[in-house]
Formats: structure tokens, sequence, C-alpha cells
């Protein structure tokens, strides 16, 4: 799957969840680990790590294996990782923390 296709679905799939405030980085000029990150909210703890089981479920389903999750254990960052595309699901305070927008952009 292409890019492209590849964060289409992965967007589709976290606001058939209801994540909120996606966005996509563009950080292949700044990583060489990944070409893209998606960073969205979940509203709490829980809501973040049912985003990312959903999308590792929904992936897994459509053929596209997660090279790795993490953080579901705690719940306000979850990170998978599907290789061209790397998937952050934060709680909103979370976010705010560590502020991973400006950071990349």
């Amino acid at each position: 799957m292409q890019s492209s296709d590849l964060i289409t679905f992965v967007t589709e799939k976290i606001e058939d969840m209801k994540g909120r405030d996606i966005v996509t980085l563009e950080v292949s000029k700044k990583s060489s680990f990944t070409d893209y990150m998606l960073v969205c909210s979940g509203n709490s703890k829980r809501h973040v790590i049912s985003i990312a089981q959903s999308l590792t479920i929904e992936c897994r389903a459509a053929g596209i294996e997660a090279l790795g999750v993490e953080g579901n254990d705690i719940g306000e960052w979850s990170l998978v990782d599907l290789g061209d595309v790397v998937v952050h699901v934060m709680t909103d305070e979370t976010r705010d923390r560590y502020q991973l927008e400006q950071l990349w952009e």
C-alpha cells in the first residue's frame, strides 16, 4: 500500500473510533525511520488505548502488519508503527506537553 493510501486508511479508522484533531506530518527529510507521522487525540486513557488497538486490528485485517505498538499499558500516549507511517494517539494533556507537531514541523 502506498503511503498516501495508508494515511487515508489510518485516518478513516481513527475517525471511525472518534479520534480527534488528526494531523499528518511529512518527516521524510528529517527522519530516517519513517516518512509520515500521524498525530491524533483521544478523550481519555481508555479511548487512546481503544483507538490504537482498533487501528492495529483493522490494519491486520487489511493485510498491513504493525511493526510495533507501544504505550498501550498506560494509555497516555500510544504509538503504532506501520513503517512508512507512525501513528501517535495521545490524551490532550500529553499532546500539549510534548507538542510533536511543533517539534517535527
